[in-house]
C-alpha cells in the first residue's frame, strides 16, 4: 500500500479526526453515517473523513483512514494521473472519473468517483462519493457475451465470428497471406434429437464442440452458428493445412461420445475455403464454405470438400429449383401420371401406381429425380407427399364412380414422410375425404426406410395394416432385410427392384436373385412384383419363375388420368402371351 503522505504531507495546522467528526453535520448531516454509498472529505491529499461504508467497501478501519491515507493510496498506480487531472483544486468544479480501486486484502475492483471542491476549517478541500461498479461491470461482461458468444456451447457466435473475420481479412491483405475458412455441419443429426430428445441432442453439440476444439490452434476462432453448424477460420493456413485439420476433425467426430448413458456417433461434412483464391468478400467466403459441405454431403458425408466455382453454379440451381418448388406447391403446379400394374397369370391390370410429376410453367413436365431430393432436405416432402395421398384416393374413387371396377392404387411413401408422427392420421383422413376404401390402397416403402430403426417403424405397419390398408416393400433386394423383421413386418407384397430385372436376360447372378426372391415371397404368402420390366424376354423369364406381377414400359409408360382410363376400360393386356 502506498504512503498517503507521499501525495500530500499533513501539515501542523491540519484538524485532527476528532475536530473534522464534529463538524461534519456542518458538510452531510447524520444520514451520511447510513447511506450506502462510499462518502468521504480529503484535504491535501489525505482523508479528513470516510463513512462506516467506505471503511467497509474497502477493509479499513475508520482510524486506519482518516489522517493516515488519501484516495490515491486506494487506486492502482495506473489510475494516479487520471485521478489528479479531474480532480485538481477547488476551483475545479464537480469531477468525475472511473478507475480501479485496491482493497487492504490486494483484491481490485472498479469505482466511479465524483467530488466536488468546498471549504473545510476554512480550508480549500474536496467532498467525494466513492461507487463500486462490480455488478454494473458483471452485467456489461454477461451483456456482451450474451450478444458475442453461443449460450450453449460457449463458442463465439455469428456476430463475433464476423468481427474476427473483419480483423482477418483486413490482416490477410496486409501481409498478402492466405487463411482457410471451413464449414463443418454435423451428419444426421436430427435423428438423434428426435431419438434421444434435445436435452441429449444439446449435450452432444457441447462435447462436439469441446472436441473440435481441442483440434485446433490457439489462433484459430472456431464458432457455432446455430444449430448443429460450426465455422473454423485458421490464419495463415493453405489449403494442405486446412485438409491436414479437416482430416483430423473427422477422425475426431468419429470416435464415439457417451452422453446420457448412449454410445453415439456423428459423422461431420466439411467445406473448405481459401482466401482470397475463393473470394475476398466475407459473405463470399461463407456462402462458398457451406456450398462445398453441401456437396461433402452429396459425395456420402463423413468427409470434406474444397469449394470449386463449378459448386456455386449447381448450388445456384439447385436454389432456383428449391424456391420454385415451394411456388409448385402453393400454386397446383404438381400431377399424378399412373403406371399400371399387370397381374401375370391373365394379363388383366389389377392397379396402378401413382407417381408425382411437376409441371413447371417454363421448363416443362419435371420428373421427380430432380425435385424430389430436394424437397426431402428441404421439408417439402410431407405436404407433397400428404398431397400425392389424398389425390391418388380422389382420383381411384373417381374412377369407379365412372363405372371402372376397382383396382389397388398403389402410392410410394418417402422415409421422411413415413417417419412424421402424424402419418398414419394422414392416411386415415386421405381415405376419409375420398370415400375409398382402404383395402384399394397400397402403400409402398422402401427396404431402407423400414429398416431404419424397424422396432419404431413396427408400431406404424402394425396400426396402418389394422385400418386394412396394404403395406408393399418396395426395392426389395437392395436394402439389407433381416429375414426375421420381414416375418414381422405386416406387408402384403414385395417389388423387385429394377436393378436386379435391367439385365435379367443376360445376367444370372439377378436371375438368381429375382428367383430368390420371388420364392421367398411364395413361402411367406406375399404377392411379388417386378417392376422396371421393358422386355418380352424378361417378361417371359419372370412368369417362369413364378412372378405373379409385373408393371414398365413393356407395358405402358405412366399416363396422365385423362390417358390411363382408356387403358383400364380397354384392358389391352388381357391373356397377354
Amino acid at each position: 500500500m502506498k504512503n498517503g503522505r507521499s501525495k500530500g504531507q499533513a501539515t501542523a495546522h491540519d484538524d485532527p479526526p476528532s475536530v473534522v467528526t464534529a463538524a461534519l453535520p456542518t458538510v452531510f448531516g447524520p444520514a451520511a453515517e447510513a447511506v450506502q454509498v462510499g462518502l468521504y472529505i480529503q484535504q491535501n491529499g489525505i482523508f479528513r473523513y470516510v463513512n462506516p461504508f467506505l471503511a467497509r467497501q474497502f477493509g479499513y478501519a475508520i482510524g486506519e483512514l482518516i489522517g493516515q491515507r488519501g484516495p490515491l493510496d486506494l487506486l492502482l498506480a495506473a489510475a494516479d494521473s487520471f485521478y489528479l487531472d479531474t480532480h485538481s483544486g477547488a476551483d475545479a468544479g464537480v469531477s468525475a472519473c472511473e478507475a480501479m480501486a485496491r482493497r487492504r486484502d490486494n483484491s481490485v475492483f472498479p469505482v466511479r468517483i465524483v467530488s466536488a471542491p468546498l471549504m473545510f476549517g476554512g480550508r480549500a478541500a474536496t467532498v467525494g462519493t466513492v461507487l463500486d461498479l462490480s455488478a454494473q461491470r458483471a452485467a456489461e461482461d454477461k451483456v456482451r457475451e450474451l450478444a458475442n458468444f453461443d449460450a450453449l456451447t460457449g463458442l463465439p457466435n455469428r456476430r463475433l465470428l464476423l468481427d474476427r473475420l473483419q480483423q482477418q481479412v483486413a490482416a490477410a491483405e496486409r501481409e498478402a497471406a492466405p487463411f482457410a475458412l471451413l464449414s463443418l455441419d454435423l451428419d444426421n443429426f436430427k435423428r438423434i434429437n428426435d431419438s434421444f430428445g434435445h436435452r441429449v441432442g444439446d449435450e452432444l453439440l457441447c462435447a462436439v464442440a469441446k472436441r473440435i476444439g481441442m483440434a485446433v490452434r490457439r489462433i484459430d476462432t472456431l464458432a457455432r452458428l446455430g444449430g448443429d453448424e460450426f465455422i473454423l477460420v485458421m490464419p495463415g493456413a493453405n489449403a494442405a493445412g486446412a485438409a491436414d485439420l479437416a482430416c483430423r476433425l473427422i477422425d475426431a467426430c468419429n470416435k464415439p461420445f457417451v452422453i446420457a448413458g448412449h454410445d453415439l456417433t456423428v459423422t461431420p461434412s466439411l467445406g473448405v475455403t481459401i482466401f482470397p483464391q475463393d473470394g475476398k468478400d466475407i459473405g463470399i467466403l461463407l456462402r462458398n464454405a457451406d456450398v462445398a459441405m453441401y456437396k461433402a454431403k452429396e459425395q456420402g458425408r463423413n468427409t470434406f470438400q474444397f469449394y470449386t466455382a463449378e459448386m456455386n453454379a449447381a448450388t445456384f440451381e439447385r436454389l432456383m429449383l428449391e424456391s420454385s418448388l415451394r411456388r409448385a406447391v402453393r400454386n397446383a403446379e404438381l400431377e399424378l401420371h399412373y403406371q399400371p400394374q399387370i397381374n401375370l397369370a391373365n394379363g388383366r391390370i389389377v392397379g396402378v401406381e401413382a407417381l408425382v410429376r411437376w409441371r413447371h410453367p417454363e421448363l416443362g413436365l419435371i420428373m421427380p429425380d430432380r425435385f424430389i431430393h430436394v424437397a426431402e432436405e428441404t421439408g417439402l416432402i410431407n405436404p407433397i407427399g400428404d398431397w400425392v395421398l389424398g389425390e391418388a384416393c380422389r382420383q381411384a374413387r373417381a374412377w369407379m364412380a365412372a363405372g371402372l371396377p376397382p383396382l389397388v392404387m398403389a402410392v410410394n411413401v418417402a422415409p421422411e414422410q413415413f417417419r412424421q408422427g402424424g402419418f398414419v392420421a394422414a392416411v386415415a383422413g386421405a381415405l376419409a375425404g375420398s370415400g375409398l376404401d382402404p383395402d384399394l390402397l397400397e402403400l409402398e416403402v422402401t427396404e431402407r426406410t423400414l429398416m431404419h430403426d424397424a422396432e419404431a417403424h413396427i408400431g406404424t405397419m402394425t396400426a396402418l395394416h389394422r385400418m386394412g390398408v396394404e403395406l408393399s416393400l418396395d426395392d426389395f433386394g437392395t436394402g439389407y432385410s433381416s429375414l426375421a423383421y420381414l416375418k414381422r413386418f405386416p406387408v402384403g407384397k414385395l417389388k423387385i427392384d429394377r436393378s436386379f430385372v435391367n439385365d435379367l436376360e443376360h445376367d444370372p447372378d439377378d436371375r438368381a436373385i429375382a428367383s430368390t426372391i420371388v420364392n421367398m415371397g411364395r413361402s411367406l404368402r406375399l404377392a411379388v412384383l417386378a417392376e422396371g420390366v421393358e422386355t418380352c424376354e424378361q417378361l417371359a423369364l419372370l412368369r417362369t419363375m413364378g412372378c405373379e406381377l409385373a408393371q414398365g414400359f413393356l407395358f405402358s409408360r405412366p399416363l396422365p388420368a385423362g390417358e390411363i382410363i382408356e387403358l383400364l376400360r380397354q384392358q389391352p393386356f388381357l391373356n397377354k402371351e
